[in-house]
């Protein structure tokens, strides 16, 4: 599982005219499911992202979590970030985990953010989305479970 999480001061995503999810301060995670992910892979990839302490305290260090912030999440999913671009220029998709494998996982993982007491929004999935972010920092951080078992 590959995330992209970027601190924002307000999140939306679109699909057509309708906003299907939309945030104020807190993270935009954009959530790849890889081949071989597991429920153990969504609920490390969800305690790593309710963890990570990005925002700023009083001291103005980053030293809190989006759930000491109150922040909230919006969570796209995104296949592509398991594109390969090592051959040719058109990038590859084969570790990118087939639907019916990716959306109980990417389902599992926003049900874990929701119960860890966080409010989550959501893209609708394999659907194409227009996403709108105003960065806070920036920050931007890769995560990829991959390196963490």
């Amino acid at each position: 599982m590959r995330a992209v999480v970027q601190r924002v001061e307000e999140a939306s995503v679109r699909v057509g005219s309708r906003v299907t999810g939309q945030i104020g301060a807190g993270l935009l995670v954009l959530i790849g499911i890889g081949m071989g992910d597991t429920a153990e892979t969504a609920a490390w990839m969800a305690d790593k992202i309710l963890g990570l302490r990005i925002f700023d305290d009083e001291a103005g260090k980053m030293n809190l979590s989006v759930l000491d912030a109150g922040g909230a999440i919006l969570a796209v999913s995104q296949f592509t970030l398991f594109g390969d671009c090592r051959k040719g220029r058109r990038p590859g998709f084969s570790d990118a985990a087939k639907p019916e494998e990716a959306i109980p996982l990417y389902e599992l993982f926003v049900s874990l953010c929701r119960a860890g007491g966080t409010q989550v929004e959501t893209g609708i999935f394999q659907a194409e989305m227009k996403v709108s972010l105003v960065n806070d920092g920036p920050v931007t951080l890769l995560l990829d479970s991959c390196k963490a078992f």
